[in-house]
């Protein structure tokens, strides 16, 4: 059982205890940032290089269908790689220009073509990956559509 633990020296809990001091309503504090603006500048582009490689790894591992490393399989990986990263950054520094419908579609276009191209390099039909690719994009955007629109105004701007 989950009972209360008596109060120190027998005095009552009620009104004896420190007073904690509120917030103004409709004020945030930002939580501090731990990382300054050069390690940001360098994470804009290492994340999306990371994840590329990541990216295209899969990419290749699938195309290969558990047969012998080529070439062209090797060629493939890192081409996708490198689309997939330039991709990444271009959006990085475009989409949170634009306002938040074209966000959330620019985000959800580029999740829904890199879902569908890995999962074309399955031994799916083509129909398969374009509604699989297509359920993904939706749902993306569903998910990014609420997100931006509970945290930017109209114009793309955060709200603060």
């Amino acid at each position: 059982m989950a009972q209360a633990a008596p109060a120190p020296s027998g005095m009552p809990r009620r009104g004896g205890g420190p007073q904690i001091e509120g917030r103004a309503p409709g004020v945030r504090i930002r939580p501090p940032d731990v990382f300054g603006t050069r390690t940001h500048r360098a994470a804009h582009i290492a994340v999306p290089v990371v994840l590329g490689l990541i990216y295209g790894y899969w990419v290749a591992a699938d195309a290969r269908q558990g047969g012998s490393i080529t070439g062209g399989n090797l060629l493939l990986g890192w081409l996708s790689a490198l689309v997939f990263a330039v991709v990444s950054v271009a959006l990085l520094r475009l989409a949170p220009r634009m306002t938040r419908e074209l966000h959330a579609l620019l985000w959800s276009a580029f999740v829904g073509i890199a879902f569908g191209f890995l999962y074309i390099q399955t031994p799916h039909s083509v129909w398969r990956s374009v509604l699989m690719s297509a359920l993904v994009a939706g749902c993306t955007f569903g998910a990014f559509f609420y997100r931006y629109y509970t945290r930017e105004d109209a114009f793309g701007r955060r709200i603060r």
